[in-house]
């Protein structure tokens, strides 16, 4: 097989014998977009003026600056713009790691470990080196003392050794076979151990933890505001992976309850910047004086970013949704025509894949490969997987919208249930179908006009629905204790899947409270489409596993999808440049600068 290090190589003697090769970036699959002595990313500009400073909106709440934790929330980006990781992955490169604290990558023949060597520059903010020690500490204090997901996510590391004052290595289980594993281990931010003496790593903190990013937290007031004040000892600002990004002196991100309020923030001045995610305020919101005269831009920014798998999750712990023809039944009621057509301007949409726009989406009928791995499980799969293409409910018209309330009730009478009193019922238990579909208040405005007519629908056929809009932290408490019929939620999709979906649909994960789990799916054979996904050596395997889990996942119905946008919308105020780029990044602030007047 084609090796997959596309740097030039550097061979030592390992101990035990093992034959290392040291590199400079880890390619997953294929060749390396950047060579060893690119200058920067292609999508950034490294002469980038810097200065100033730019105000953006961050939703709902915070009590802690450690993200890694189960309890409390994390203020928005802070960790990521004040400390570092051991690598980087570009938006145009995403099956790539390149340097960023670890300079070099030891990659053994046997793939046994992965080694990471720090960059002899690389420091805390309060100068202080970042050491091996670190980084030992970091892993072992977020799979003892942090999340219950983070097990799970680096569940093939065997240990974490220090091999030198500024190298690491992470041994793998043996049989473990998980090729996105190094990719994976450079993604964690890096702790200074000592500043963690006497500390509870477990409990939300307001103490901003020390960090080896471009900026630290100059000023907060809980629940209002945090500024973040650019380090100007940073010592990865000349790094390749860099050069382009953070070239503002100061980063303010306002808090709000509702994302309707920051349009009024963004013409009052409050703040610079703002995603639109309402469609209607899209259109109708921005009719004024302030945008005519160009003094604020309004622009679709194009991106090729996996969709965001937005969507009406069940709980399938319940006993009413366990039987995926009562799911269904219930997908049929919902009208995306109607909402998209009367509320969103025909801007959306429709999701039709747990994997939308990343290439790998199951469409038609399973062919090749992925026919040939879902052979393996015919015995545990329904007979449709295999005769018939998934197909999303649509209702172009009233009479479509008619024709899928019938089949809805054909489905709940085939999984035993029938309307009594006009209540469609389980006849076995007796109970009558109700659902309470949940939603945070972030969302909720939005949200409320879109469900009216779903609920009307599942009225018509005896289900009786009510939609609750609960404070953020009520939200999350509820769903990370899984006490919900229904609930409104999203997944970031990862341009490569990988170790994350065993945490959103692995069996492991599903009694883990506060694990993306959120809907409790414990199926085997998606348990073994995400193990095949994970070691998949060559890309074709590993599409093909993609694919054959996106199937069987679409056609148990855990799901009601909704809509997505292959645009950023975004507004902000004309004092901003902007990268020169045909790549498609999407809104990316962090690469923007200050305009000279």
């Amino acid at each position: 097989m084609k090796t997959i290090i596309t740097a030039s190589l550097i061979w030592i003697c390992a101990v035990w014998g093992v034959q290392a090769k040291i590199v400079d970036r880890i390619a997953l699959y294929g060749e390396a977009k950047y060579n060893g002595d690119f200058k920067a990313f292609e999508y950034v500009n490294p002469q980038a003026p810097q200065g100033g400073k730019i105000v953006l909106p961050a939703y709902g709440t915070f009590d802690n600056f450690n993200p890694y934790i189960f309890k409390g929330v994390a203020a928005t980006f802070v960790a990521g713009l004040s400390m570092e990781t051991l690598g980087t992955s570009p938006t145009d490169d995403p099956f790539t790691v390149y340097p960023l604290l670890a300079e070099k990558f030891d990659m053994p023949d046997d793939k046994s470990y992965v080694g990471f060597i720090l960059n002899k520059k690389a420091k805390f903010s309060d100068g202080t080196p970042v050491t091996a020690d670190d980084v030992v500490f970091s892993f072992n204090a977020i799979i003892e003392k942090g999340s219950p997901i983070y097990r799970m996510y680096y569940g093939d590391v065997d240990r974490v050794e220090k091999v030198g004052e500024r190298e690491v290595r992470f041994y793998f289980k043996e049989g473990s076979n998980n090729k996105e594993l190094p990719m994976i281990l450079a993604q964690f931010a890096i702790f200074s151990q000592k500043d963690w003496e006497g500390r509870e790593f477990d409990k939300p903190t307001l103490q901003v933890p020390l960090g080896s990013g471009p900026y630290v937290v100059k000023d907060f007031q809980v629940n209002k505001f945090v500024e973040l004040q650019k380090n100007p000892n940073y010592w990865g600002k000349d790094l390749p992976t860099q050069r382009g990004f953070n070239n503002f002196d100061v980063i303010r991100y306002d808090y709000y309850q509702d994302t309707t309020v920051t349009l009024q923030a963004l013409y009052s001045g409050d703040i610079d910047a703002r995603e639109e995610y309402i469609a209607k305020i899209w259109m109708t919101g921005y009719d004024n004086d302030l945008i005519k005269s160009g003094a604020i831009k309004k622009e679709n920014i194009e991106h090729n970013n996996p969709a965001t798998l937005q969507n009406f999750a069940y709980n399938v712990r319940r006993d009413k949704f366990k039987d995926r023809r009562v799911r269904k039944a219930i997908d049929l009621a919902f009208n995306f025509e109607w909402a998209n057509e009367k509320l969103f301007y025909n801007q959306y949409k429709r999701l039709f894949s747990y994997f939308t726009n990343t290439g790998m989406e199951a469409t038609g009928l399973p062919q090749g490969r992925e026919l040939a791995i879902l052979e393996q499980y015919r015995d545990k799969l329904p007979e449709e997987v295999f005769t018939k293409p998934y197909e999303l409910t649509t209702n172009p018209d009233i009479y479509d919208s008619r024709d899928n309330l019938k089949k809805a009730v054909v489905l709940l009478r085939e999984a035993g249930y029938d309307f009594v009193d006009s209540k469609m019922t389980n006849l076995k238990t007796g109970e009558s179908l109700e659902i309470e579909i949940l939603s945070n208040s972030a969302n909720g405005a939005t949200f409320t006009k879109v469900m009216l007519p779903f609920i009307e629908n599942l009225r018509k056929i005896g289900i009786k629905a009510v939609f609750r809009n609960l404070e953020v932290n009520i939200f999350k408490n509820r769903l990370d204790n899984f006490d919900f019929d229904m609930a409104i939620v999203s997944y970031r999709v990862s341009q490569m899947p990988g170790n994350e979906q065993r945490d959103y649909w692995g069996s492991e994960s599903a009694d883990i409270k506060g694990s993306n789990n959120i809907i409790g799916i414990k199926n085997e054979v998606v348990d073994a489409l995400i193990k095949g996904l994970v070691s998949a050596q060559k890309k074709a395997d590993y599409v093909a596993y993609v694919k054959a889990l996106d199937r069987v996942l679409l056609h148990e119905n855990y799901m009601i999808f909704q809509w997505y946008s292959p645009y950023s919308r975004v507004a902000y105020h004309d004092k901003f440049g902007q990268p020169q780029t045909d790549i498609k990044v999407g809104f990316q602030p962090f690469t923007w600068w200050i305009k000279e007047k």
